[in-house]
């Protein structure tokens, strides 16, 4: 485009999307499987499940599902996914990246085997969305839909790569060899969209072909690469109407023309030999890492304890200037989105040290060394002290729901504006009746106020009280 266009009167470049805050962090989680990690060689005169001699050689990485298909491989892969999504959401949206067509198929048939208890009820839960699925096409719409629950698991090949809004996207698997930096960004791209008002501030890569290692290429944050450099008598022309169409190449979004076992002299086919291996030739996860990166794909830490204690001191000079901020915060969760706009990865490090913990005594623990309480113990401090009195039967029932739904969800819920409308509360009756049980809207947001003093009151740390001196009991 720019050869034949000229330069281009604006760039608005990736650095720059990621500085006015459009694009999320994310972590890397890289697994290693020991077959692609460590080679696989078959046994003398070894014959694949369609009776085909399986060349003597090593297999690797770069082979899988496009020379060699070991089964019990898809099942190992499907395995961790699942494993990662019944630890942390498992209905998070997910884009799980295939080699070809063919690997979409069996991913979505081994991850629809581990996930049946979900499969049974919602057979939509795992969609292959390919170019030649006409039914996984219609759902892409359904996908990328964030009203829309099903599918949560879409496999792919490169369909799903460009031009998917796939907004609430959270988790994207990668087992796909990925050797070139345009494709790689497009990918990432699927999952760097930041949707705070749906609960999505980062998201996570899963990468079973190290193709994240493309994060510390110099040009992936760098100007785009030029692929086509025309000579000095080769001008860039126009398209021309009726030029012929581009073929597919080999792992495009195309059916499959032959056999995948099909080699050189087998049926006319000139396609690579795909031999595919039962379950005798095991396959299990060799090694495990865990990093964090930025938006710009850089590495910020590989200690999220580390890099949250680093960056929280940052902000805060000291553990009084923090308490001080948080009991000043009219609400906590627009603080917990300030901190997560400066890094402060806080969903990340409740998956790692205790979802059960509040913001509060997340970072207490982690940057300042003191002893956490959960959730439940902090509403069940405040039922104990008994200090709403002042209030009708209705309100207190209204107050003790409010807590319960603090120890269940957190404070972000609790100042939600429909908290009301939510579970066990509105089994107490309609908002404007509970509102009504204060005396009014007003009285009713200073009770809530009140209630989150009394929450934090019980930390027993300096400055952490609701106005009166703190127990001197350790928190």
């Amino acid at each position: 485009n720019s050869h034949y266009f000229g330069e281009p009167l604006y760039t608005y470049s990736l650095k720059q999307g990621i500085e006015d805050g459009y694009l999320a962090p994310y972590k890397v989680i890289r697994v290693d499987l020991d077959r692609d990690t460590f080679g696989w060689r078959p046994t003398e005169g070894m014959r694949d499940k369609a009776g085909h001699l399986i060349e003597d050689r090593v297999y690797t990485g770069t082979d899988m599902n496009r020379k060699l298909v070991l089964e019990k491989r898809d099942e190992a892969v499907a395995t961790k996914i699942t494993e990662y999504l019944k630890a942390t959401d498992r209905h998070a949206k997910t884009i799980v990246f295939c080699e070809d067509i063919d690997h979409a198929a069996r991913m979505r048939q081994a991850l629809a085997n581990a996930n049946a208890d979900i499969c049974a009820t919602q057979p939509k839960y795992v969609v292959q969305i390919t170019g030649d699925n006409a039914e996984g096409k219609r759902e892409l719409d359904n996908f990328i839909d964030p009203e829309k629950t099903y599918p949560v698991i879409a496999t792919t090949s490169k369909l799903m790569s460009t031009g998917v809004d796939a907004q609430t996207c959270k988790l994207i698997v990668l087992d796909q060899n990925i050797r070139s930096m345009t494709l790689f960004k497009q990918i990432i791209g699927r999952g760097t969209r930041l949707r705070e008002d749906l609960g999505k501030s980062w998201f996570t890569i899963l990468d079973f072909k190290r193709a994240t290692e493309l994060f510390a290429d110099p040009t992936f944050d760098g100007e785009p690469v030029q692929i086509y450099e025309p000579g000095d008598n080769q001008p860039i022309e126009p398209p021309v109407v009726g030029d012929p169409p581009t073929l597919p190449q080999p792992g495009d979004d195309a059916p499959p023309t032959g056999p995948t076992t099909a080699g050189p002299g087998e049926g006319g086919s000139t396609e690579p030999k795909k031999y595919i291996v039962g379950g005798m030739v095991t396959v299990s996860v060799a090694r495990e890492r865990v990093q964090y990166l930025n938006a710009e794909g850089k590495l910020i830490t590989e200690s999220l304890r580390d890099y949250t204690r680093i960056n929280l001191k940052r902000r805060f000079d000291s553990l009084d200037q923090f308490l001080q901020a948080w009991n000043d915060a009219d609400r906590k969760a627009a603080l917990i989105d300030e901190l997560e706009r400066q890094g402060v990865l806080i969903e990340a490090l409740a998956e790692e040290v205790g979802k059960d913990l509040d913001p509060f005594d997340l970072l207490l623990h982690v940057a300042y060394d003191q002893p956490p309480l959960t959730r439940r113990e902090r509403a069940n401090r405040v039922k104990k002290r008994n200090v709403f009195t002042q209030y009708g039967p209705v309100a207190r029932q209204v107050i003790d729901a409010l807590l319960d739904k603090y120890a269940d969800e957190g404070i972000t819920t609790l100042e939600a504006s429909n908290v009301l409308t939510l579970p066990p509360v509105n089994q107490l009756g309609l908002p404007v009746e509970l509102i009504r049980a204060f005396g009014g809207r007003p009285q009713y947001l200073s009770a809530l106020q009140a209630l989150e003093r009394e929450l934090y009151a019980a930390s027993g740390l300096p400055g952490s009280g609701a106005g009166s001196p703190a127990p001197a009991a350790p928190f």
